[in-house]
C-alpha cells in the first residue's frame, strides 16, 4: 500500500480534537463543549491500522453539519424556483404577484390559496379556473398567486398568454406539435387574456389545438378572460364554440367585479398630481 493512501485512511479515522476536548473515563475523546463522545470503538474489538476506534459526531458537530446541509438545501431551492420563473412566466414583474404582495382588495383570492393548498386534488381531477371580469379587477394577479406559490413548491407552471403562444408557432418553432406538446408537460398551464386573441382562421385553429391537447393530456388549465360567462356559453360560431366548450369544461369560473384598480391607481396620481400643484 503506498503512502499517500496510508495517509488518507489515517486522515478519515483521526479525530479532529479542540483545546476545550477531554479524556473521557472510557478512553475516548469528549467534546468540551456538549460533553459527547467525538470518538467510538470499533466494534468486537477489531482494529484498523492499528486504531481501535474510529471518528463520530458529537452534538456540536452534528448541529453544524445539519445546519450546512440545511443552507445548501435552501440554496438549491432558491436556484430551483428561480429557474422555474425564468422559464414559466413570460414578463419578469409577474414574479411580484404573489400572496404577501396581495392589498386584500380581491375576495376571491381565498379561492386562490384554496387551489395550492388542494394542488395534488385538483391536478388529480384535472381542475382549473376560468377567472372572468372586467378589465383591471385582479384576475391576472390572482392567477400569478397561484402560479409564484406552486413555483415556490418547485412545481413548474406556465403563465403567458396566447399572442406570445402564437409569435412562437410563426416564429422560432418548426414543429408545432412538438411546441405544443412541450405546454402540455407544464403540470399547470396559465392563459393570461384568454379571448383577446386576433380571430382569424389561423389563429383560432392554433388556439383550439393548445386548449384541446391540454385537454387530452388531462391537465388543469387556468385562463383569465374579459369576456362575460354569457358569452363564453353562447359562442358566435362553431370555431369559437369548440373552444369555449373545452374551457368550461376543464375550468370552474369564479366572476371578478368592482372597479377596475388600474383605474383607481391612475385616478389617485392624478390626484396626487393635482395636489402637488396646488
Amino acid at each position: 500500500m503506498n503512502n499517500a493512501f496510508d495517509d488518507m485512511i489515517l486522515n478519515v479515522t483521526d479525530t479532529t480534537t479542540e483545546p476545550e476536548d477531554y479524556a473521557g473515563k472510557d478512553g475516548l475523546l469528549y467534546c468540551g463543549k456538549c460533553h459527547k463522545p467525538k470518538e467510538a470503538y470499533f466494534p468486537e474489538g477489531k482494529t484498523l491500522f492499528g486504531r481501535d476506534r474510529h471518528p463520530a459526531e458529537c452534538e456540536c458537530q452534528r448541529a453544524s453539519r445539519e445546519e450546512r446541509e440545511k443552507a445548501i438545501r435552501h440554496r438549491e431551492h432558491l436556484q430551483t424556483v428561480d429557474r422555474l420563473k425564468e422559464k414559466g412566466f413570460t414578463d419578469r414583474s409577474m414574479r411580484a404577484w404573489t400572496f404577501e404582495n396581495d392589498n386584500g382588495r380581491t375576495p376571491q383570492m381565498k379561492y386562490a390559496r384554496h387551489y395550492v393548498e388542494h394542488w395534488e386534488e385538483m391536478k388529480a381531477d384535472n381542475t382549473g379556473y376560468l377567472l372572468w371580469g372586467g378589465v383591471g379587477t385582479g384576475k391576472s394577479y390572482f392567477a400569478g398567486c397561484i402560479a409564484n406559490a406552486l413555483m415556490e413548491k418547485e412545481i413548474s407552471v406556465c403563465m403567458t398568454n396566447f399572442s406570445a403562444i402564437l409569435n412562437d408557432l410563426k416564429s422560432g418553432f418548426d414543429d408545432k406539435n412538438a411546441y405544443i406538446g412541450q405546454l402540455c408537460r407544464y403540470p399547470l398551464l396559465i392563459i393570461d387574456d384568454f379571448g383577446m386573441e386576433r380571430d382569424t382562421s389561423y389563429g383560432l385553429e392554433q388556439l383550439y389545438n393548445v386548449i384541446d391537447s391540454r385537454y387530452r393530456s388531462r391537465k388543469p388549465l387556468i385562463v383569465t378572460t374579459n369576456l362575460t360567462l354569457q358569452e363564453l356559453q353562447n359562442p358566435e360560431d362553431t370555431a369559437h364554440s369548440r373552444i369555449y366548450d373545452r374551457v368550461l369544461e376543464m375550468c370552474v369560473p369564479v366572476h371578478f367585479s368592482g372597479e377596475s384598480y388600474r383605474k383607481e391607481q391612475a385616478q389617485a396620481r392624478i390626484e396626487k398630481f393635482r395636489e402637488r400643484l396646488q
